[in-house]
């Protein structure tokens, strides 16, 4: 019976996903929100509470992450990684700078502590990747002058994320000073290690996990994932920091293989894990958070756009696009909900999960409209500006038809002068 149930419970949550990303796909936009709305649905408070089938929402949530991250690692090579970082990193300290502090303030303003505040600045400085890469596509400005700026920030975003998620792992476990420093010494070594492996041998490694039949080649790239990614959680690293650097050790034809194969398992279970914040989400703690999220959201919209107008420009790209990159950065998604679903776990905030909750789902919503129309409301704007700034000039010319006026007027203040001709 309980057997039965648990079939039922889970094939309705798949069916229910189905049919709600079919829904986002013609209307083309983000599935994330429909996912988090689905599990506040399903979890505690609810309307269709879960029971039998939570348990293995909860294994599925944690495949879900490890798969995200394997996935945004197979699409760099090291090289990339090490050319991005020695090129860019003064666009990712601005970033980080701009969009790290809103929320570690707000964090300590509401009196959550150092901890939240860490967490907090992670959810509002790391954009999303998938979000943004599908904004891009369906906007057709990936051959963009702007678009390498927007996916170098994302790749810095990406690989900072190899050292801050151990860094999270241990204050959440709330080890000390010096366990958490061999925390990060670990991961920055294995990080290190990984990216002169892929540089050095990456066709060695992808040769041995090379296979023709794709079941074989699904099996090993998959197995090896969860096995580095379970060795990097039992050293308190984050399983999710061995999954991405699993995917940045594979290049070349095994790569493209791994990542046809395995995007339908990825959306699948990132689905699920959408599905399993939002079950450990109360519906009814929304609301008293919700104006700070929305003034957060309203606050790290502003200095995104910041952040890609300012690398733009460092890059030499015209100031349209120079307000496109800045647009297009705005949506947070996937890594928000992954670090605010470990504090969660953690249990170190109640309304840190509900506020990142909020903040996503405006943010997700919000970024694909900054990335279509932050340029044309912009060029309104300056347009306007512009010709109010030519309307004050010629106010302040005086007419030649007036000399008089002309004369006992120079050198004075506009408002002097309009009163002269009246």
């Amino acid at each position: 019976m309980h057997s039965a149930v648990f079939l039922i419970e889970f094939g309705a949550i798949i069916l229910a996903l189905g049919l709600l990303g079919r829904f986002a796909g013609r209307f083309r936009f983000s599935p994330i929100p429909l996912y988090l709305l689905a599990g506040l649905a399903f979890g505690e408070g609810g309307l269709l509470p879960l029971g039998a089938s939570e348990e293995f929402v909860a294994i599925g949530a944690e495949i879900g992450v490890i798969l995200l991250l394997l996935m945004l690692g197979l699409e760099y090579t090291a090289s990339d990684l090490v050319s991005n970082l020695k090129t860019q990193y003064p666009a990712g300290l601005v970033d980080m700078g701009l969009n790290a502090v809103p929320g570690a303030i707000a964090a300590l303003l509401m009196g959550w502590g150092p901890v939240a505040a860490v967490v907090l600045a992670g959810v509002t400085w790391i954009s999303s990747s998938g979000v943004i890469a599908k904004v891009l596509n369906d906007l057709g400005r990936l051959g963009n002058r702007e678009t390498p700026v927007i996916l170098s920030i994302l790749v810095l975003e990406d690989l900072a994320m190899a050292v801050y998620l151990p860094i999270i792992t241990a204050l959440l476990a709330g080890v000390g000073w010096a366990a958490g420093s061999l925390t990060l010494g670990i991961a920055l070594g294995a990080a290190g290690l990984v990216l002169f492996l892929a540089v050095r041998y990456g066709r060695v490694i992808s040769r041995f996990v090379s296979s023709d039949d794709p079941e074989k080649l699904l099996l090993v790239v998959l197995g090896l994932t969860i096995l580095v990614a379970g060795i990097a959680q039992q050293l308190q690293v984050s399983a999710a920091v061995g999954a991405f650097l699993v995917g940045i050790a594979l290049s070349g034809e095994v790569a493209e293989g791994a990542h046809s194969l395995l995007a339908p398992l990825r959306d699948l279970f990132a689905a699920v894990f959408f599905v399993f914040f939002g079950l450990h989400t109360d519906p009814a703690s929304i609301p008293p958070v919700l104006l700070p999220a929305l003034l957060l959201a309203v606050v790290t919209a502003c200095t995104k756009i910041a952040t890609g107008y300012w690398a733009a420009r460092r890059a030499k790209i015209s100031v349209k696009g120079r307000w496109r990159a800045g647009g297009a950065l705005v949506a947070r998604g996937e890594f928000s909900i992954v670090i605010a679903g470990l504090a969660v776990t953690a249990g170190i905030e109640p309304r840190l999960g509900p506020l990142a909750t909020a903040y996503v789902l405006i943010l997700v919503i919000v970024g694909p409209l900054t990335a279509r129309f932050a340029q044309p409301v912009a060029a309104l704007v300056s347009g306007a500006v512009s010709r109010r700034g030519e309307a004050t000039a010629a106010v302040a010319v005086p007419s030649p038809r007036e000399p008089e006026q002309s004369t006992k007027t120079e050198g004075s203040l506009d408002g002097h002068e309009t009163s002269g001709r009246s």
